[in-house]
């Protein structure tokens, strides 16, 4: 966001607003990109989408890696310790 701001004089929200823009576009990118033939096994796409989704998960609201809360804290336990019955 800081970023941003420095390179076009914008504000907070001005920021804030394009890069959510440019993150929902970079969504519609690859789920677009995951309907379409390809040569790329799906089982190798998937983990690279996973990543993806913890990426968004940490940095979509806050700044996960450096100001860890109880919710990113809740998140990573729910994600890799809580099993999931079935």
């Amino acid at each position: 966001m800081e970023c941003y701001i420095k390179q076009y004089e914008a504000s907070k929200q001005e920021a804030y607003d394009e890069v959510y823009k440019q993150i929902n576009n970079a969504w519609k990118d690859i789920n677009e990109g995951f309907l379409k033939p390809r040569q790329v096994p799906i089982s190798a796409l998937n983990r690279i989408l996973n990543l993806i989704r913890v990426l968004d998960l940490f940095c979509k609201d806050h700044d996960g890696s450096t100001n860890v809360d109880d919710s990113i804290k809740a998140s990573i336990t729910t994600l890799l310790i809580d099993h999931i019955s079935v």
